[in-house]
């Protein structure tokens, strides 16, 4: 059976940056196993299979997969599958709850009038987050040290903490913004952090809270090439971190800078949750010819 195909970059001003994206649709029949193949092959952090939901108020079941793994909730896949269905749908705006694993989050898109940098497409995109929720402060010298940086590096009045606004994440405020050009992890040591509380990824940032900005690096054994080039389920807790220090409600978070990915990331504080929005450039449209299940493929 053919289904469409788009591949998208989400947190991107133009194209070939931010964080790619495949979202492939009318997913109900694949197995997980032929999705799971498939992420393999696109070779992306993420791809999206967009299938039927029963769930009340929900448009549609986003499963989100890395090459290794299914993820309950993520925050460009979020976004980029949004728009691909807007526009599979000859929309130019829509309003959108997905089913996650982590619930039901309303997704808000619009294509934007103008064109992006290289004459091409582009849209708006935002989320609201799942509620914060709260684990623990981790010691910031192993913090520090399965970064690959000196106690030191660490923010002397902003610990590492657990922060989940639909999935969890290591938190780590840095002292300045050039430790963040130093990072070089260690991953088991890293997936020590991480595993006990069943965190996704150790996200490292310096921030300006007085001026409403944040530079940020991603990092976890996860991710194809250990570190992320944007990391929306990540720039919510942070956000939602810095406002219950008082600090921020609002923060613009560029990333994926060292990777030569540049990203830009909108997190603000909104009743009491966090929205997460930023641009997304549509890069190909297709169809895809995937097999329901692996044995369909040995069969053929």
């Amino acid at each position: 059976m053919k289904r469409q195909i788009a591949f998208l970059d989400v947190f991107a001003e133009r194209p070939l940056t931010g964080n790619g994206l495949a979202v492939v649709s009318d997913a109900d029949r694949l197995s997980d196993e032929a999705m799971l193949a498939f992420a393999l092959e696109t070779r992306l952090s993420e791809t999206t299979f967009v299938q039927s939901s029963a769930a009340d108020g929900a448009d549609y079941r986003n499963r989100i997969w890395t090459p290794g793994e299914e993820l309950r909730f993520a925050g460009h896949p979020s976004l980029g599958t949004a728009v691909a269905i807007a526009r599979w749908r000859g929309q130019q705006q829509g309003e959108f709850v997905q089913e996650t694993g982590a619930g039901l989050q309303p997704v808000r898109v619009r294509r934007e009038a103008g064109p992006d940098r290289a004459g091409g497409e582009r849209w708006s995109a935002t989320m609201l987050q799942a509620p914060t929720e709260w684990g623990p402060e981790l010691d910031p010298e192993a913090t520090m040290r399965a970064a690959g940086l000196d106690p030191g590096d660490a923010h002397q009045e902003l610990p590492p903490r657990v922060v989940s606004t639909g999935i969890p994440h290591l938190i780590a405020p840095l002292a300045t913004r050039e430790a963040l050009a130093r990072v070089e992890p260690g991953y088991e040591a890293v997936d020590a952090l991480l595993a006990p509380h069943e965190a996704v990824v150790l996200y490292l940032a310096w921030c300006d809270a007085e001026a409403g900005r944040a530079w940020a690096r991603g990092f976890a054994r996860i991710l194809l090439l250990g570190e992320d080039p944007a990391t929306g389920s990540a720039a919510g807790p942070l956000c939602a971190y810095l406002a219950e220090r008082g600090l921020a409600d609002a923060i613009t978070v560029s990333q994926g800078e060292e990777m030569g990915r540049p990203s830009i990331l909108e997190a603000r504080i909104e009743d009491g949750r966090a929205r997460v929005s930023g641009s997304v450039v549509p890069l190909v449209d297709g169809t895809v010819r995937l097999p329901e299940t692996l044995a369909d493929r040995a069969a053929s």
